[in-house]
Formats: C-alpha cells, structure tokens, sequence
C-alpha cells in the first residue's frame, strides 16, 4: 500500500471516534469512592460502577495491536505540539462524553431500535479524582462502542466518529443533529499529553455484544480485552505522568470544567458533586430570560460584581448562525480596561463548549469593554479548537456583530437617553477610539452617530448628535465646524469664532483633548466634510476690507511688511483679516489639530526655529483693533518697543492656537516688554 494511500486512510478513517469516547486512570479505590458518591446523587448506581470497574470478569485472551505508522507520528503531534494548553484535554473528554450521550438520544427519536435504546437512562458524566493513585476518571451514560468501533476509532487518529454519525442521521433524513461537538477525531488523543496510560472501558448500546477494555501508553501500541457483564456506555481512566498530577486535585479540575464545559448538555459531576450549574443563557429564547439570570450570568463570563447596563440578546441565522449574548457594564471602566492592551472581554463557544475565553477577533479591539458570548456553528476551528481559520468568515462574523452592536447602542440613545448619556459618560473613550482605528468610513460615521457635543446654539452642558447637527444646518452649508476648546468659556471667547458666530452659524465645542482627532479622522458624514474653525478661517479667501475703523490700505501693506521682517521665520505669512472684531490677531495652521498633537508630544525633539518651519504659521491682524492701529504708530515712533508689542502678540496667538508646550518661555520677552512699556513712568 503507498504511504499517500495510507496517510488517507489515516486521515479520512476516522468517522466514528469523535466524542463518544476517552480516556482516564485505573484506580478501583476510586471506583468505590465513586460509587458511594453516586449513591448519593443518584445519577449511577453502584452496581454499574462495579461493572465498569477493572474487576469486571475478562472473557478471552488479551490481544495487542499496533498503531499504523503514521498514526504513530500523528499521535506524538497531537500529544506534543497540536494544543497550547495541557488542560484542554478535560474539555476534549467532556465533549466525547457529552457527543456519546447525544448519539444515544438521537438514536432513541429516530427510533431505529437498536438492543437498548428502549430503557429510559439518567444521563450523566461523571469525574473522578484520586491523588493516591494518581488517575483521573471520566465515565457517561452514552452510546458506547464495539470492540471493531473501539479499534477503528481509538486505532485510527483524524476519525470523527460524530461527524460520520451526524452524515448519517442527515442522509436518514430522521434527525437534526444540532448538539454534536466533535468534528476533527483528535481530541481523545490530547490525554496522552498528561497520561502514562490511558483505559478505556466500553460496552455498545446499539448492538448486543460484551463490554471491552482498550488499553494503551501511547508508545505506539495498544491492547483489547474482553469484559463480561458491564453496563453500555465508556468510562476512560488516565494513570497521570507525575509532572502533571494537577489534573487529579478537584479544585484544579473544578475549575477546569467551569472554565470550558460549563454548558455542556449533560450534567457533570465531579467527585459525587454536580459542577455544571449555570444554563447556556444565550442559547435560550430571549423573551424567557429574566434581570435576575442576566445578572447571574454577566457576573460569571464578565468575573465582574456589577450588574449589566445594557444587554443585547442576538440570534440570527443570515448571513450566518450566531447565537450571541453581550452585556454593557454598568460601572466605569478602569485603567486596564481603556488601556489598548487590555484583553477583549468575549468568549467565544461552539455547541456550548468554550474555545477561547478572550476572543479578540469577534470585535475590533475598541469594543473590549463589552462582556459576554458568541455561539456560531460557522465558526472554522482548526485541529485543536483554539484557533480561527478561514479569515473572511471571521471578517464576516466580525462586521455582522460590529454593525449589531452600533445598532444596538443607537436605538439606546433614542429610546434611554438618561441611560445612554450615563453610559457615554463614561465609555465614549472607546468609541473614539473606534472612529481613529477603524479603517472603514461606513463604521466610522455608524460610531460617529453615537457621539455628542454641545453646541453654540445651545445652552452650556445640553449636548446634539452629529445628524442633529446636520439637521439644524443652514441652508447651503456643505461643512459640519468643530471648535477644540478646554471649556465654553474659551470656545466662545475664541479668535476663531468669531465670525462664525456672527453669521449664525452653529459650531460643536470640543472639551476632550483627544477630540479634535477623532472628528480629523472622520473627515466626513453624510457626505458632509467635518472641519475645524481654525482650518475653514486660514482656508477662505477674502479681499482686504478699508473701512472707517481700519487703517488705510497702504498702513496695512506697510504694516505687513514690517511685521513680516520683525518676526522673521516665525511666521511663514503675514496678513490683513476682516473676520476678528475683538481680537487684534490670530494664528493659524494648514491642520491645527495635527499640529496640536505634534507639539504635544513630539515639539521637545525639536528646537523653536526648526518648530516654526514644520508648523508654518500664518499671523493674521485685525486693522481695526486699537492695538494694532497703535503698533502702526510705534515702529516708526518707537521701534524697539513696537518690536516688543509684535513679537508679544505673535506669542500670545500662539499659546492661543495651543501651539504653546510650556507658556512659561514667554515670561522673559513679557518682562522685557514691561519694562519699557514702563521706562516713562
């Protein structure tokens, strides 16, 4: 046979191992511990423990088997190198357990009258530890195997057996096989990585046939065994390689199992006491989920002791299966939340066994602050069910909740507004943040409706949305104008303003420092161009207006002239402005808000001539203003002191703009100018 023929043998075999069975330690202390222990819970009974146990009467002799070659190799990558993680292989013989029970169930509703399918079973898995000697045992009620399943399926590595069995419920046309987990075969073999030896016991319900014992160390054989009287279903016992007896301390395994297999559709117990205790909530119809089990639930996957503000309770079959379950927390978020290093806070499930806790691929990063679960049967899991394949599934999967989740939050600010103002209170951060990383415009203008502003034409503290705002525009106007400002009394008292507001037109105030950018970044909104004051006062033409109250069209050419030698450098163009009235000057920049943000945080690595020459300011004068009338008057009268009175109100629009790091480099070219402003006195 060529190795290409038995490589797909290998791969292609394995349609009937998939979770139905596993392995775990021998240990017949344990057994007995255990069969107390279900006395008690009266989930198995003793006697069935005792028949799976090792003392079970052995009919025939022991016969070894040996892996294929290639299984051999398969088995060292699934056991060394497929899983990051040593304790996924609880979740992996959870899976097993739980598709057994399943199978069973299914074949009991499509009624194909197999030998014990009749009876009625209280369906369980059970776990056992024992640190003594060092085992782990994992045993359930299910469909079990026969001795030739137990050699194809546990002799062959990539043979999923839950997929071949859901084909064939399909083809039957009988069932819906919804609640199958397994899919690939391999996660059986993720026990080697823990175990020494692995047992495991088996009896078929499908077919009247003895009980079996297989039995294997991993090495590259294995061995089968006649049992006589044991009860259908598996029990798995795992003798634990010393380095990992973790996995026979309860705490550790409880935790495990309330970490991946909380919702499993089968009670887990673990040492006599049932660990599965929360409902698969967003698996549920919405309509029958109340505050209390939201509350419960959000405290659980969000490990939070709040309780949710908002919840989004989502299922959807188009464009694809998504059963998703996201809270808003109700308190602020803290340092490690705004940081952009901070872990995503959704989970991500497949037929309600975790695959990721941190799933930071379901939504873009600036919605990590949202907790809770996504289940979607379209999810691509590669071998080991901790990594997403197929990126443009994920993408999909990504834009779908995305646009959810925006939505979500605009019917919340039209229908709770008190609710949605608190909430933006203290999570809008986020949501700029997602207009400065997103590369789409179509999610930059969703998340842009979800801002808010105040605005000129509104009392100090009532804020607008951005569609309110353009509702509002006057007739003819193409740009939405912004206004950086530390406060509204520097808004409106802002050189930048001041036209604007003397034609009536409505500007957002911009408080936060970072808010600039992000309305920068936006660029437009519904086909409207988003742009700054400052920018829309540099870009507009004007002609040089001669009036009453101005200086005379040849001062205001000499005056420019002069200025522009006085300053030098400084100033790359000097100007003559109509548009201030009380202000004698302004500065102004191509892109005020960049140029903000280069001062801030990189204008030390720079000296002030080499600031001066990438800002490239404009100095624009009011001729009109008493100051710059009575500066027209000094560079002839007194020269020294006009250069004073220029370079001091060239600084002062400066710190104005905000292209001022440290005002305190004034004081020396302040005090000069006070003293001769006072040499007379």
């Amino acid at each position: 046979m060529s190795g290409g023929v038995r490589a797909s043998r290998v791969l292609g075999a394995a349609r009937l191992m998939g979770r139905s069975s596993l392995p775990v330690g021998r240990n017949c202390l344990a057994v007995t511990a255990f069969a107390r222990q279900q006395q008690c819970s009266n989930t198995i009974s003793i006697e069935m423990a005792r028949k799976f146990s090792v003392e079970a009467a052995v009919q025939g002799e022991t016969t070894e088997h040996e892996f294929q070659a290639e299984t051999r190799m398969l088995l060292d990558i699934v056991a060394k190198s497929l899983y990051s993680e040593k304790e996924v292989f609880i979740r992996e013989l959870i899976s097993n357990a739980s598709d057994a029970i399943e199978k069973f169930r299914l074949l009991q509703m499509a009624g194909e009258g197999p030998m014990d399918l009749t009876t009625d079973r209280v369906h369980n898995i059970s776990i056992i530890t024992d640190k003594v000697l060092r085992t782990l045992t994992i045993q359930d009620t299910g469909v079990g195997m026969t001795r030739q399943e137990m050699i194809d399926n546990l002799g062959t590595i990539a043979r999923s057996g839950s997929k071949a069995f859901m084909q064939n419920l399909k083809d039957g046309g009988k069932v819906e096989p919804k609640d199958i987990i397994g899919q690939f075969g391999v996660g059986f073999y993720s026990a080697f990585m823990v175990a020494d030896k692995i047992e495991v016991f088996s009896k078929s319900s499908v077919e009247s046939s003895v009980g079996h014992l297989w039995s294997s160390d991993g090495s590259g054989k294995y061995s089968m065994q006649e049992l006589a009287d044991i009860q259908p279903g598996t029990k798995i016992v795992l003798t634990l390689k010393t380095e990992d007896a973790e996995f026979c301390d309860e705490t550790n395994v409880r935790d495990i199992i309330k970490k991946y297999s909380n919702f499993v559709g089968s009670d887990v117990t673990l040492n006599g006491e049932k660990t599965n205790q929360l409902k698969p909530v967003w698996l549920m119809d919405p309509k029958e989920v109340d505050a209390d089990t939201h509350d419960d639930f959000y405290k659980y996957v969000a490990n939070a002791f709040d309780k949710p503000r908002f919840t989004l309770h989502y299922r959807t079959d188009a464009p694809m299966d998504i059963r998703a379950l996201l809270y808003f927390p109700e308190n602020r978020p803290g340092m490690f939340e705004t940081s952009r290093e901070g872990e995503a806070g959704v989970a991500l499930y497949c037929r309600k066994v975790m695959i990721k806790s941190k799933a930071d691929n379901l939504l873009p990063k600036w919605l990590r602050f949202v907790k809770g679960v996504v289940d979607s049967e379209d999810i691509p899991l590669n071998l080991s069910r901790e990594l997403l394949q197929d990126s443009s599934l994920i993408r999909k999967l990504r834009q779908v909740l995305t646009n959810r989740v925006l939505r979500f939050l605009l019917e919340r600010s039209r229908k709770e507004t008190k609710s949605y103002m608190e909430f933006y209170k203290d999570y809008s951060f986020f949501l700029k943040e997602g207009i400065v990383t997103s590369n789409e415009q179509y999610e930059k203008e969703e998340i842009a409706k979800l801002l808010r502003f105040e605005c000129s034409s509104l009392p100090s503290g009532e804020t607008i949305s951005i569609p309110e705002y353009t509702e509002k525009m006057k007739a003819g106007q193409r740009e939405i104008f912004y206004l950086s400002a530390p406060s509204r009394q520097l808004a409106e008292t802002s050189p930048y303003f001041e036209s604007l507001k003397k034609d009536g037109t409505e500007v957002l105030f911009c408080y936060e420092p970072y808010d600039e950018l992000v309305l920068m970044q936006l660029q437009q909104f519904d086909k409207k161009n988003v742009t700054s004051v400052e920018k829309e006062m540099r870009a507009v033409g004007e002609e040089t207006v001669v009036n009453d109250d101005t200086l005379e069209l040849k001062d205001q050419t000499d005056l420019t002239d002069w200025v522009k030698i006085t300053l030098g450098q400084k100033a790359a163009k000097i100007k003559t402005t109509s548009k201030l009235e009380s202000h004698p000057c302004v500065v102004t920049v191509e892109e005020m808000a960049a140029a903000r943000h280069f001062i801030k945080t990189q204008g030390a690595n720079f000296s002030e001539e080499q600031r001066y020459t990438i800002l490239q300011p404009q100095f624009e004068m009011n001729p009109a203003h008493p100051i710059i009338k009575k500066l027209n008057e000094l560079k002839t009268a007194n020269p020294q002191l006009a250069i004073l009175v220029t370079e001091q109100l060239f600084a002062n629009s400066m710190v104005s703009a905000g292209l001022v790091d440290d005002p305190r480099t004034m004081l020396k070219s302040m005090n000069e100018l006070l003293e001769k402003a006072l040499e007379k006195h």
